[in-house]
């Protein structure tokens, strides 16, 4: 019998499954891995928005991961949501010590519909103790420039204006200790993602293009991304590979996405 990679995920509880661990479980199924899940915080969520936050104790979270990495072999993470900063700081000393390898980076700052998922201590937490740890880490332009501690991207510009700023911003999280950066692009007028890494001492670029989408069911997209990019790593795929590979999946559950809830529904993480 085929064994599946068991793919971690350390991430907030989001009760609609559209986006944290529960929605990363249906990811990693519809890629052919294996999701085990270690909740950072419970949230009261729908479709409609995040209405409350309640990260969880730190040590049971350290406890939670180091009980699944002692029975498992896990083939690469994803972190999203953490909650605060205590989470963050344990999260990152946890995967330090465990070694544990294709680390995914997801810095959810805040929620679709606005709520502050992390406040500035724990965002200086991400910043100097987790994304130097990081494979890849996977921002939206606004978590980006918040991350790097850069004016806002030029969203409204044609992408020749913009590239000079993805440029500039991936070098400075690169500067944090990040191997490679991913900037989704979804909100630029062109739905271009842009990726940097380094490559045999040399930074190396490429642009994924895309489209935007008519759809209202987009809750969960950079879960699901970032989530799809761990899958990939863990089955064997090189960085830019996976990246392509993880934006073809969104877009694909996006497109099939059926009407659920009265706000934002959830893709269709079952393709």
């Amino acid at each position: 019998m085929k064994v599946l990679p068991v793919v971690l995920s350390i991430a907030g509880f989001d009760p609609s499954s559209g986006a944290g661990i529960t929605a990363d479980v249906k990811t990693a199924a519809a890629h052919g891995c294996y999701a085990v899940s270690c909740p950072t915080a419970l949230t009261v969520q729908s479709s409609q928005g995040v209405f409350e936050v309640r990260p969880l104790d730190p040590d049971f979270v350290r406890r939670t991961v180091r009980a699944l990495a002692e029975d498992l072999e896990i083939a690469a993470v994803r972190v999203g949501m953490l909650g605060s900063a205590v989470v963050a700081t344990t999260v990152a000393s946890t995967l330090k010590t465990l070694e544990l390898r294709n680390i995914v980076v997801d810095p959810v700052l805040r929620s679709s519909s606005g709520t502050a998922l992390l406040d500035e201590s724990g965002v200086e937490a991400l910043r100097q103790e987790l994304l130097p740890l990081a494979h890849v880490i996977t921002p939206n332009l606004a978590e980006a420039a918040g991350l790097a501690g850069i004016e806002a991207a030029p969203i409204h510009a044609p992408w020749e204006e913009v590239l000079p700023w993805l440029r500039t911003t991936a070098a400075k999280l690169r500067g944090l200790g990040s191997r490679a950066v991913v900037i989704t692009g979804g909100h630029l007028l062109e739905a271009n993602d842009y990726l940097s890494y380094v490559e045999n001492g040399m930074v190396r670029e490429e642009v994924f293009a895309g489209t935007h989408i008519g759809s209202g069911s987009t809750h969960g997209t950079g879960c699901a991304f970032a989530m799809s990019i761990a899958c990939q790593l863990a089955l064997g795929q090189e960085l830019p590979q996976a990246v392509r590979g993880a934006k073809e999946y969104v877009r694909r559950a996006v497109e099939t996405a059926y009407p659920l809830g009265k706000g934002i529904g959830p893709i269709n993480h079952m393709v």
